[in-house]
């Protein structure tokens, strides 16, 4: 038995490397014509197209893998299409113990399906791996965290996903002011600033179909009093660009610090009082 495997293996040497030669080049084939079309097309959206690109590399290279190990098989196993019509291949996958593989590929369906995320999103999944999205496969997610850490998910693991970056994000800061402040003259300090964001940020701010603001920064009001034994809580939102919600937040928050700063805005005071009275 040994002899004839060693003697069908050195009959059939040249054409399986021509087999893996022609799915290889057709792999490549296949993706750099995505590619290609892709790079001379804008009516999708750039995000999109690289999600699709993605899945198409994923698809690509299970399919010639399963090709190829099937076709290797058959050298092997006489009347192997016999084999595979009689048992059926979903019965041929379970029988290896691929059920996991098969909720994987299912749940990445889905995932694309419904576009909870595109490549290049940056995302929290499962309430604990935060990072953007580098490649969505059939069968696993991977996201590139802050430290440059790459993490490989299953999809079959993925239960919720958190997206910042669907259309739009609301950018919304809290302050706490102590309650020797006149609150009429804090809000005309954060207006002030608020109009100085709406100029700083105009080009990120996220826009109707008239080009007009959806929703400028302005101060939304006095969101809680007494918070904490603290101080008065006064809130600044505001509407951005999704790509641009990161970089803008941190203008948000300069801007206003340093309104606050200029203008002698006094914040917790009485946090300060108290923990020196300790």
């Amino acid at each position: 038995m040994k002899e004839t495997f060693i003697d069908i293996l050195k009959s059939k040497t040249f054409d399986i490397l021509i087999v893996a030669a022609l799915l290889w080049v057709g792999v490549f084939i296949i993706n750099r014509f995505v590619q290609a079309f892709f790079k001379r097309t804008d009516f999708i959206e750039e995000r999109k197209e690289k999600t699709i690109e993605s899945l198409v590399r994923s698809l690509t290279r299970y399919s010639a893998t399963i090709g190829f190990i099937l076709y290797v098989v058959s050298l092997f196993v006489d009347d192997f299409g016999k084999i595979l019509a009689g048992a059926g291949v979903a019965g041929i996958v379970i029988g290896f113990g691929a059920q996991s593989l098969i909720k994987d590929i299912v749940a990445g369906i889905f995932l694309i399906y419904e576009r909870q995320l595109h490549k290049g999103d940056y995302v929290t999944v499962n309430n604990l791996f935060n990072g953007t999205v580098e490649e969505i496969g059939l069968r696993s997610l991977q996201i590139r965290e802050w430290s440059g850490k790459l993490l490989t998910i299953s999809n079959g693991e993925v239960r919720q996903i958190e997206n910042y970056n669907i259309n739009y994000m609301r950018i919304t800061e809290s302050l706490l002011v102590s309650f020797k402040e006149d609150p009429e003259r804090v809000y005309r300090v954060l207006e002030e600033a608020c109009d100085m964001l709406n100029q700083e940020l105009r080009d990120s701010l996220k826009r109707d179909e008239f080009l007009n603001p959806e929703e400028p920064f302005q101060v939304h009001g006095i969101t809680s009093l007494n918070k904490i034994n603290r101080g008065i809580e006064f809130t600044v939102k505001g509407m951005v660009k999704d790509q641009d919600y990161f970089s803008a937040s941190l203008t948000v928050r300069r801007v206003l610090v340093r309104q606050l700063y200029q203008h002698n805005v006094q914040m917790l005071e009485e946090a300060i009082r108290v923990d020196k009275s300790q």
